[in-house]
């Protein structure tokens, strides 16, 4: 955790950097621990945020040892010369990708419309997160290349941008407060944005990490009710995901609090901080379970008891007795190193981790 914390105050050093520079175009550092590829390119609307996300990811870089490259032919002084989806092995030296509201205008559901990734391009995206790399989708990352599932499922539950109210001001409540990308939030955060509503509820294949409070704004034709996800993580097929749906504004960019939010999703991505149980969802261990239980009958029988304590332990966190939790999968971990599999293991682990921290927030 201290690693974390120390990554939290550098980001907000890194805000300083940001507001000194407004809207200018800020040139990559040459030298950093590690890459990250910024996407902004668009085919379709264009959110006026793009450019100020990108200075600003820049300047977080600059001050927290990450060099960026911008994919993005409205940014011509910063932009690659041509597209770097190219081959997994290129993409490779980038340890997490940043989609930044890349509009591509497929939302008609058009599959002969261009995308923002090509068949070519999107193969090498795809073997690039399944070789474990990373993924942060800003904002309109949900409104881009609607006519692959894939891709939808890697966003996060196949949640899509449906359509949003009115800008205006909400007030936002932070479900999981360990993960690194949240602990620096308050429990209940205000703040004046345009708020997405989605196709659906992503929650069974993510974890939440913020809702909204519909009770505390209108919001629209698309309203989503009591459970409103706005920002989530996964782990996806070897990779790692993390959604937050707020930044339209434009101010939001030299916000210092919702900067240090984007950095810990970005260094959570590409595996520079971790905690809070990483992203683990029950769904997942779960499907750990299922592959290891066809392997043996030794296994099949410890994976029907895994799986009894999984349900048990699920149902008890989505009643929100988070202690009951914890008691019965530390029953399901100790019960796990019978299937030999350190994966699994660490995997019951993270979901003990991220129930703790449930309890000590209450």
């Amino acid at each position: 955790m201290k690693k974390h914390f120390h990554r939290v105050i550098t980001g907000m050093a890194a805000v300083g950097v940001t507001l000194s520079i407004g809207i200018a175009a800020v040139p990559a550092s040459a030298e950093g621990e590690y890459k990250v590829l910024v996407v902004g390119q668009t085919l379709g609307f264009r959110h006026s945020h793009i450019d100020d996300t990108t200075n600003a990811v820049i300047a977080l870089g600059q001050a927290n040892g990450f060099t960026v490259d911008v994919w993005d032919s409205r940014q011509p002084a910063l932009t690659l010369t041509s597209t770097p989806f190219t081959t997994a092995e290129s993409l490779a030296q980038y340890e997490t990708i940043i989609f930044a509201s890349p509009v591509d205008a497929t939302n008609n559901l058009d599959p002969n419309r261009p995308r923002l990734l090509n068949n070519a391009e999107l193969a090498a995206f795809q073997a690039y997160i399944r070789s474990g790399g990373g993924y942060v989708g800003l904002h309109a990352a949900t409104d881009s290349m609607h006519t692959v599932p894939w891709y939808s499922e890697l966003t996060g539950g196949s949640a899509r941008f449906r359509n949003h109210p009115a800008q205006q001001t909400a007030t936002m409540r932070v479900e999981s407060p360990t993960h690194p990308s949240t602990v620096m939030l308050p429990t209940e955060w205000v703040r004046f944005d345009e708020w997405y509503n989605f196709t659906t509820n992503p929650r069974e294949d993510v974890h939440v990490l913020i809702t909204l409070d519909e009770s505390t704004y209108n919001p629209g034709s698309g309203a989503m009710g009591a459970d409103h996800p706005i920002s989530w993580c996964h782990n996806f097929e070897g990779g790692r995901s993390w959604y937050e749906a707020a930044g339209h504004t434009d101010v939001s960019w030299s916000d210092p609090l919702f900067l240090s939010h984007i950095l810990a999703g970005i260094e959570w991505t590409a595996g520079k901080v971790t905690g809070g149980g990483d992203c683990v969802t029950f769904g997942e261990v779960g499907g750990i379970v299922e592959a290891r239980a066809g392997e043996s009958v030794k296994n099949a029988k410890l994976g029907g008891d895994l799986t009894a304590y999984l349900e048990t332990a699920e149902a008890a966190a989505d009643a929100g007795d988070h202690a009951s939790a914890v008691h019965t999968l530390t029953q399901a971990e100790a019960k796990a190193h019978g299937i030999q599999d350190a994966t699994l293991v660490a995997k019951i682990g993270d979901l003990i981790e991220w129930q703790e921290g449930l309890v000590a927030a209450e």
